[in-house]
């Protein structure tokens, strides 16, 4: 790869600066020779009242913005490699997008500004390394000085590697944080739309987790039919089978639910009851594993986490179990004493034993002392696996 060391000014960059705010990207600066944006760059993360307005107070201290890169596509054509969310930065503001404040703590804009500190970021100087070489080494590049500052998360990287028609219409329809469908899909995916973890999770959900074979199969399709059919196909199976959206629905393994459970019939109102049962029971630790254990039948409980009895409570039973079993001279293990091994009589150790629900709480049994027995075990894993 070449490099060649650079220098321009802020206004030079700023002519003819486009933002997209429907995308929320910089698209095209240098009167139109550089595309600020292209399809391998996250997207613009700096909107957010404290990066962007960093950026314009450095050049005001006229301190340096560091090092910037482009990529040398052909002959007139740059695009940025490193630098795109400074440059966004400054060309959204000098275009009038947001405003900082002064010393007195008064919100100004650009064109607000007195003339000497408009000409004063005009006027700052960038240096820029122009960089050309084959694509598998531009890549390479962008993901070695992507390294410090802000990491690239992993759809991040995967977009870089695998940009093309497909990643620019998947980032249209995922990552674009003006989607009027964003609502509905963060009731059941975590993350943001901006970093890339909506389409990070519909890619995951398409794929069954083989994210790089699938986009780098897809990679020049110029259709994510497929992949939009697909992830519309869960959020509408999530949504018919839970007719309630609860908080701990957001970032479940709904595609994998999905391919285990869709096949399955479900009433959603009774499935609903079922929620807010459990939802109200005390003893469930776990809430979100409560879809799963519905979607499953109700039958593993290890998915709701079950609160067991404590140790001051699994002590007391054991004591008034092991004073009746020496009197009547049987096993302090109520299972072992109706047997007929030689356990028929034994006296357990406590930490041989473990606490057990008399009647299950499956079957309405409450986690206290009143329903509470101590059993040795070998019969409470018995008896746990049935």
């Amino acid at each position: 790869m070449r490099t060649t060391l650079k220098q321009y000014t802020v206004r030079e960059i700023c002519e003819g600066f486009v933002y997209n705010e429907y995308e929320c990207k910089g698209l095209f600066g240098l009167s139109g020779k550089l595309t600020i944006q292209p399809e391998y760059q996250r997207n613009y993360i700096y909107a957010d009242g404290k990066r962007d307005v960093a950026v314009i107070y450095s050049m005001l201290k006229g301190y340096p913005l560091g090092l910037i890169y482009f990529n040398k596509v052909s002959e007139g054509k740059l695009e940025v490699l490193d630098g795109q969310q400074r440059i966004t930065s400054f060309g959204r503001f000098v275009t009038g997008k947001f405003a900082i404040k002064d010393a007195n703590g008064m919100e100004q804009y650009f064109s607000g500004l007195a003339k000497d500190l408009q000409d004063m970021i005009m006027n700052t100087q960038l240096l820029i390394y122009e960089c050309e070489g084959e694509e598998s080494e531009i890549k390479e590049w962008f993901k070695t000085i992507n390294i410090a500052g802000i990491p690239l998360n992993e759809q991040e990287l995967l977009n870089a590697v695998y940009s093309g028609p497909f990643v620019t219409k998947a980032k249209e329809q995922f990552s674009n944080s003006q989607n009027a469908n964003v609502q509905k899909w963060s009731a059941y995916i975590s993350g943001s739309v901006n970093r890339q973890d909506f389409l990070h999770t519909a890619l995951h959900w398409v794929s069954k987790g083989n994210i790089g074979n699938y986009m780098s199969m897809h990679r020049n399709d110029d259709s994510i039919q497929e992949l939009e059919t697909y992830f519309t196909t869960v959020i509408e199976w999530i949504s018919c089978v839970f007719l309630d959206v609860e908080s701990e629905m957001r970032g479940l393994e709904w595609g994998r639910l999905y391919e285990i459970y869709h096949k399955h019939s479900y009433n959603p109102q009774e499935v609903s009851s079922l929620v807010h049962e459990l939802y109200a029971d005390p003893y469930v630790k776990s809430r979100k594993g409560i879809f799963e254990y519905i979607l499953g039948g109700c039958t593993d409980k290890k998915m709701l986490e079950i609160r067991v009895f404590d140790e001051a409570t699994k002590k007391r039973v054991y004591e008034q179990q092991t004073l009746e079993a020496k009197k009547e001279q049987k096993s302090n293990c109520p299972l072992c004493a109706l047997s007929d091994t030689n356990n028929k009589t034994k006296i357990w150790g406590i930490k041989d034993m473990d606490a057990d629900h008399v009647t299950a709480w499956s079957k309405g049994g409450a986690t206290d002392i009143s329903n509470c027995q101590v059993l040795c075990k070998t019969h409470n894993r018995a008896k746990g696996n049935k």
